[in-house]
This record gives C-alpha cells, structure tokens and sequence, in this order.
C-alpha cells in the first residue's frame, strides 16, 4: 500500500481508481456557459438519486450533474456497504429530544428507506443480500446502551427484537453479551449502486459532467442561480448541491458540516467453514458503542471490518494523515485476526479510507440554503447514509416539483445544522473529542482481543 494513498476498497481489485463494479465512462468537464433546468452538484447517491427521481417524475426537464471527480470516487464508492435503518441519534436520546412521535416516524423513515434501496437495486439490476443487522454489545458500556434502546424501542411499539448472546452465537460464531436485532436490512456494494444510478440517468437523458469542483454559488434574491467551476458556469432555476462536507468552502449558512475519515479493511476470499463461522452474506454485525469496529462478509465471501478510528484531516498534513491512517488499518487488522480463531493468518489484500460528515446534533440537513432562492442543500448524515442518502434524493425531487406527495418534513428537513467551533482554538477540543471516543470505542473491543467466551 502507498503510504500517501487512501487505498482501494474490495469493490473492484482492478480498478486502481476505485471506482466500482460497472464505473461510467470518463465525463467530460463543464466548459463555458451551461443553462439546465435543474442543476446538481455531486455525483454520489445524494446527487444520482435526486437527477434519477426528477427524470423518472418529470422526463421533459433538463438535468445536469457535475462532479469535482466521477461518479462514486467519494463516500458513496468508499462505504462498507451496509444497508440498516438509522438516521440521527440513537433512538432513545431521539425520544428526549424530539418526543415519542417524531421518534417513532424517524425509525420508521429509515426503515422504509432501507426497503427502497432493496427495491432500487432489484430495479437497476445491482445484487443485493438480503440479510439481518445485529447491534450488539460486549462491554459494559455498550450494554447500557442496548438497554436504553430496547426500553425505547419498546415504548414506542417498535419490533426491534433483544437478543441474548446465545440467539447471537447461533447466527455468528463470535461471543457478544447481547444485541437488538433489525430484520430486513442488506449488505452490498455501494460503488456499484452508485454507478448503476449513474448510467439510469444517462439512460434518461440527463448530462453528467466530471472533473469539475465546485467554486462558488453565485446569485441572491432576485437572481437565478449561477454555479461556477475552473472551466465554465452552470445556469439553473433549482440547483441541489449535494456536496456532503465540500459545502465548508462555500461560505453557505447551512452550518457546520464536518467530514471525518473513517477506515475499513477487507481480507481475501475466507473458506467455507471460515465464512460459516461469522455469518452469511447478508449479516452485519455493528457494536453499540461509537467508533467500535463492525463487520460483515461480502458475496465473494471476503470479510469486510469498519469503524476503529475517525480522522479530522482539515489541518492536518498529508505525510502525518498518512501515519494515523497506516495506524488506524494496523488497529483494525489486530481486530479482525483476534476476532475469531479461524482468521488468525488470514490475508488483509484492502485497506482503503473513506469520507463521512458529521453534525453536532447527529442529524443530516436537507433543505432550501436561506438567502439563496431556488438551491438546496443535502449531506451530513453522520456514517449512516447509504439508506437515507437514496431517500433524500427522492424527498428533494419532489420538493424541487412541488408535489403534493412529498413527505411531511421530519427534523433533519432544515436549512443548516447547529454551529461547531472547528477552526482555530477549537480544533484542539475536537480533537480531544474524538480521543475520547476512540478510548469508549478501545475499551468495547477489548474483549476481541482477548479469551473467547
């Protein structure tokens, strides 16, 4: 591995890009003058999703798609492929902060976003696993988690299962005290969800252009929207930027969005009796505590570990980058080998990092940009968007129409997210943040690296 490089993911071995099973022909970049109807920035799940729900509602519009690089060359091509309702805080600091309600039509939101995705690759001709999602806990501070969520998940008359380490162990030969347990998740390949929307837009008619960042957005209250790049501007009366943390360097009042770097590692092609030990190809198995590894095998029957260590690389230089994150895949591989016996000399062939952003509230931001008529804003959705980001597309293409059957607002429908002092002094106190749960997180895995129960 290139000490500089952020590795490539199991996807696609062959592609030293990464761009994923079925990648899009190079695009070209935006030159000149460029006039659209709809105009989105992002040619990840956010972005694809949005530019496919609006040709699929509305076929006479003119959509156009640009990217800084291609189509899944960001998070949506980096991710570990697990499909899993989530969105915003655990569900029982949701009760405390939003109520029972709102609570309970979020879970209920994520889940049905969990369904559409399933749906979409069954449409678009991508495999998909269908499979369990296990949230499980082996240390005392992950099992007063589980217990609040259970309570939650119970008063709000949500089936979300308690599993005793017994029901664990008959689905996976690992020794967790216990789990909750969310039927009718998947595992899949995110690059190659990515690219499959990429080429049904084409298909459609809409213009996807490559290579071309994001500058500025130009245009205020009585002017239509103007999108500036290195080479050329786009013109458009409805503009999505689904830009994820790159909105930093616009100067938009969306606030703050940060982007971390997370890890993951994946082996070679285990044996039967290996694979049949940790699972099947739909299981994943996360642990409750923040930043604790995760894990799940892949159809080719690779095991896939995430989580361990988050990275604030704004600030940061590339060759001190590099260290952490050669750190960060060395603790990940100490994991994974002492995470059952039959991996001890298994092969690492992928370590590759990733990017996800995060608001101090735990919630995505999806909505209009305050003083910026006609643009919208999607991202933030905090490690756990490859659900939600699909179902973002389709709210903000309803949104951009005006149809009557876009969805009641939930609480991360907003124009920006609270405010974090990230810069300047205060980068030393993220920091330190992160520390801390890397420490909760070390503290969770401990037993792995321990006997086996």
């Amino acid at each position: 591995m290139t000490l500089f490089a952020p590795g490539t993911p199991c996807w696609d071995p062959g592609d030293p890009a990464g761009a994923g099973a079925g990648a899009v022909d190079p695009l070209p970049a935006v030159h000149g003058g460029i006039d659209a109807d709809v105009a989105v920035v992002g040619a990840g799940l956010v972005g694809l999703s949005t530019a496919y729900h609006l040709a699929e509602r509305q076929p006479s519009l003119d959509i156009v798609v640009v990217d800084a690089r291609r189509p899944a060359a960001g998070a949506s091509g980096r991710g570990t492929g697990l499909l899993g309702p989530r969105v915003g805080p655990p569900v029982d600091r949701a009760v405390r902060r939003y109520g029972a309600a709102v609570a309970r039509r979020m879970h209920r939101a994520s889940v049905e976003a969990v369904r559409r995705v399933v749906d979409l690759c069954d449409r678009l001709g991508v495999p998909c696993a269908d499979g369990e999602q296990i949230v499980a806990a082996r240390s005392r501070t992950g099992l007063a988690s589980l217990a609040r969520q259970a309570a939650a998940y119970r008063a709000l008359d949500l089936e979300v299962p308690v599993l005793c380490a017994a029901d664990i162990r008959r689905r996976v030969d690992v020794p967790y005290h216990a789990g909750l347990l969310h039927r009718h998740t998947a595992t899949l390949d995110p690059a190659a969800l990515t690219a499959a929307l990429a080429r049904a837009c084409v298909a459609k008619g809409v213009r996807l252009h490559g290579g071309s960042p994001l500058l500025e957005v130009r245009g205020g209250d009585r002017q239509k929207p103007q999108l500036l790049f290195p080479q050329g501007t786009l013109r458009a009366p409805k503009s999505v930027l689904a830009v994820n943390a790159g909105v930093a360097g616009l100067g938009l009042p969306v606030g703050t969005v940060l982007g971390l770097e997370v890890h993951a590692v994946a082996t070679e092609p285990l044996g039967h009796e290996a694979r049949a030990l940790l699972g099947h190809g739909g299981l994943a198995v996360i642990d409750a505590v923040p930043l604790a590894p995760y894990f799940r095998l892949t159809a080719d029957g690779r095991l896939v570990v995430g989580g361990g260590t988050a990275l604030c690389p704004d600030g940061v230089g590339a060759r001190r980058r590099a260290v952490l994150r050669v750190f960060a895949f060395h603790r990940l591989e100490q994991w994974l080998r002492a995470l059952h016996p039959a991996l001890a000399g298994v092969e690492v062939t992928h370590r590759w990092a990733g990017g996800i952003a995060v608001t101090a509230d735990g919630l995505p931001v999806v909505g209009p940009v305050r003083g910026r008529p006609g643009v919208w804003y999607a991202g933030g959705c905090n490690g756990h968007g490859l659900a939600m980001s699909v179902a973002h597309g389709s709210y903000l293409a309803a949104a951009l129409l005006g149809d009557a059957d876009t969805p009641e607002p939930l609480p991360w429908h907003r124009s920006r997210a609270p405010r974090l002092p990230v810069s300047g002094p205060a980068r030393p106190l993220l920091r330190a943040h992160l520390a801390a749960l890397d420490r909760t997180a070390r503290r969770a895995a401990g037993p792995a690296l321990g006997p086996r129960g």
